[in-house]
């Protein structure tokens, strides 16, 4: 049964991740005289698969909104390198990195936290998305019912999968399944935090990371046969490091974005707005995002500051990304050569960046 709400909202959200949050936040405290929705689709028991690690650029994107994270956000133990391995190379080489490891669901719920209380939340999942006229109507799911609500204005910012792009616009040409397990950790000899390449199973990077009394092993994957892909990438794991992770407790999975071209960047059209990684905005090398949402909701909210009209605010959104779309395209070309074995052997032969561990020192000394 659908019941209709007459409200008319002049901005629905579609998505309370990184870029949503932030949008919302910024454009409610600079135009209090909207009316503002977001539809909040995230459930602790089923999150998107996510490493859960703020970048240095994440970071210096909280430090200039005068932010500072919370502990209860923080995920043990804190990293500081990458191991990289390239198993069907049999090539192992360690990378220091300035990540924040964290629980991604609760730093989500943080950032919604943040809303000014004159927003509407709504926990709900958006199912389908109509025009008519000048107007939408949007379609939502709730635990035991559905509801219909109209706006003026979309803003999607609801990952990859995105219903809004889907609906209205055309979707990213190139997308994998990100799959993800959880595993109690009971001293195995699994990496802290690792990036993984198998050419056998997959044509991009899988990881491995800590959380707590956790092991997480995931990964990005063709669509077709991405399940059996995964299972086999991960005993290939397994045996290369000579460890098993056990049974999973828990299994995720969405789909990821991977930009190649500039025509897989949208920012929307007309009274529409994409944000994060439904505008395309990942990298497609290592497939961080959180930056790049965050940015771009902050941008987003900038321009309604700025623009009069909905083509006034599209068209200064889109001039002011352009240089994250440079950057991102730049990614592609970093994607091309890592996730490439031959040029892959190449780099990880020269050393050029690792780091070497004490303990892998001594034992050379002692051979």
């Amino acid at each position: 049964m659908i019941e209709n709400i007459k409200n008319i909202y002049d901005i629905i959200v579609v998505g309370a991740g990184p870029s949503g949050s932030v949008f919302v936040r910024e454009v409610a405290k600079a135009r209090p005289e909207l009316k503002i929705l977001v539809i909040d689709g995230q459930q602790k028991i089923s999150a998107k698969p996510c490493g859960g690690l703020l970048a240095p650029d994440a970071q210096k994107l909280l430090a200039k909104f005068d932010l500072a994270l919370p502990k209860s956000v923080l995920e043990d133990p804190q990293i500081f390198a990458v191991q990289t391995i390239d198993i069907e190379q049999k090539m192992v080489r360690y990378y220091q990195r300035h990540y924040l490891n964290m629980d991604r669901y609760a730093f989500d719920q943080w950032l919604v936290s943040l809303i000014p209380s004159h927003v509407d939340v709504l926990k709900g999942r958006c199912i389908n998305i109509e025009k008519e006229n000048d107007i939408y109507k949007i379609e939502i799911k709730l635990d035991d019912k559905q509801i219909q609500l109209v706006t003026r204005t979309i803003v999607g910012a609801d990952g990859g999968g995105s219903i809004v792009r889907r609906s209205l616009f055309k979707p990213m040409q190139v997308q994998y399944v990100a799959i993800q397990q959880w595993f109690n950790s009971k001293g195995q000899k699994m990496p802290y935090y690792s990036c993984i390449f198998d050419s056998k199973t997959s044509e991009s990077c899988s990881w491995t990371i800590r959380k707590g009394d956790f092991i997480i092993f995931g990964g990005a994957f063709k669509r077709e046969g991405c399940r059996e892909s995964f299972d086999l990438q991960k005993l290939r794991l397994e045996k290369f490091l000579n460890d098993s992770f056990g049974d999973a407790i828990k299994t995720e999975a969405c789909l990821v974005s991977s930009p190649r071209k500039a025509k897989d960047f949208c920012t929307g059209g007309e009274n529409v707005f994409l944000l994060g990684e439904a505008a395309g905005f990942i990298s497609s090398s290592s497939f961080e995002g959180l930056s790049s949402a965050m940015f771009s909701g902050k941008k987003l909210a900038d321009s309604f500051k700025i623009g009069k009209t909905c083509e006034d605010i599209q068209r200064i959104y889109k001039k002011s990304t352009r240089g994250l779309k440079h950057k991102l395209l730049l990614k592609s070309v970093k994607r091309f050569f890592l996730c490439n074995p031959f040029t892959r052997r190449i780099i990880m032969k020269s050393g050029v960046q690792s780091i070497s561990p004490y303990n892998q020192e001594k034992g050379k000394e002692k051979d």
